[in-house]
């Protein structure tokens, strides 16, 4: 006893598909450009708490960054161009090529004075602000990320 199916609606859902291929990667670059939005402000606004001395040399112990030093890092965050792989879409919010800033007289890379503040050094005391900022802000970040892939993709009738 042969067993038919019969299938209606198969050139819609294929149609569907072949939009999703072409759109949902712009869906999902527009989603991570906002995700990387708020995780930079987030970060951002981790600056605000380091707490900070004036510039002293010292010899034994540690300091806490210079006014001018957290000055240097305020301002500088970016994010990264985006990385497509396929269908990865990949970027990254830092301080990498942020420039130099002059802290105390000399010329200083604004990626090295952030990292000597975050995690801290032999002669400064570590102030994790960039972890606590991306953990703060990593839910707020996914909510923006899903939000606007799934607004991207209901403008384009494809959920």
């Amino acid at each position: 006893m042969p067993i038919t199916a019969k299938v209606e609606g198969m050139e819609e859902i294929s149609e569907m598909l072949t939009r999703l291929e072409e759109d949902g990667p712009k869906a999902a670059a527009a989603g991570l450009y906002d995700g990387a939005g708020i995780m930079a402000k987030t970060i951002e606004s981790g600056i605000d708490g380091i707490k900070t001395a004036p510039f002293k040399y010292t010899k034994f112990g540690t300091r806490l960054p210079s006014p001018e030093e957290v000055g240097a890092i305020r301002g500088a965050i970016g994010i990264a161009k985006f990385d497509k792989n396929g269908a990865e879409v990949n970027t990254s919010v830092g301080f990498a090529n942020a420039g130099y800033a002059d802290v105390a007289g000399r010329q200083k890379a604004i990626a090295l004075v952030a990292n000597s503040i975050n995690s801290g050094t032999s002669f400064m005391q570590k102030q994790p602000f960039f972890r606590r900022g991306a953990s703060a802000g990593a839910k707020a970040a996914e909510a923006a990320i899903i939000k606007t892939i799934e607004q991207r993709l209901d403008e384009k009738n494809l959920k």
